[in-house]
């Protein structure tokens, strides 16, 4: 891939959008997809309970973004991982374990998905805050971890959820995404995607589903 200013190669851990800004950065070792509500957060309640999700059309059909990128994301030799609010500090250290049985330095993508306007290719992507949030918790968990090489991109991103940290829960329900949510009756569903590092699992992409890391 010829390189480009935009794809943040320069750094070992990088952030973008959507499949657009996956396809963006440069190739990374591991690539970390984050879809608060819902994709990420409900993948990652599922692996908890002992369940494989596969990325199948089933998927596609309840995430326009999350499963997408995920799909996207098949198509390079990196592990592929889901990372949420809930697993932020998982994710890290499963970062670290990879990087360690690599015994090299690994490059890591943070991709927040957004919102798509449609099912149409050309639909638009829209900002979502919560999963601005949850891409700046699994940063600031990296460095947490020394693994704190970031692109500005990704900084931002951190310091974003350093500060707003004590907000999270506000944040969500207010929202559009989870105003969306309130209006289904699915608060519930927002306030548990809110609850930073309650979770301890790691969805990975094998052989079609993902499972615990």
């Amino acid at each position: 891939m010829p390189e480009s200013p935009f794809d943040q190669r320069r750094y070992q851990v990088r952030h973008d959008w959507g499949v657009a800004g996956l396809r963006r950065l440069a190739p990374a070792d591991v690539v970390v997809i984050v879809d608060v509500l819902r994709f990420s957060t409900t993948v990652t309640d599922a692996v908890a309970r002992g369940e494989s999700v596969p990325l199948d059309a089933s998927a596609h059909a309840v995430s326009l973004n999350g499963a997408a990128v995920a799909e996207a994301a098949t198509g390079s030799d990196a592990t592929v991982l889901l990372g949420c609010l809930r697993n932020a500090a998982a994710v890290a250290g499963a970062v670290l374990d990879i990087q360690r049985r690599r015994a090299e330095r690994t490059s890591i993508a943070v991709i927040a998905a957004g919102e798509l306007g449609g099912r149409e290719t050309d639909a638009p992507l829209r900002f979502a805050v919560e999963d601005q949030l949850g891409a700046g918790a699994v940063v600031d968990a990296l460095g947490a971890l020394g693994i704190d090489h970031t692109s500005p991109e990704s900084a931002a991103a951190c310091e974003a959820f350093r500060g707003l940290r004590g907000a999270v829960r506000h944040l969500l329900t207010a929202s559009g995404s989870g105003q969306e949510l309130l209006d289904r009756d699915a608060r519930a569903e927002v306030l548990n995607a809110a609850a930073v590092d309650a979770a301890s699992v790691v969805p990975v992409l094998r052989a079609g589903s993902f499972v615990a890391y």
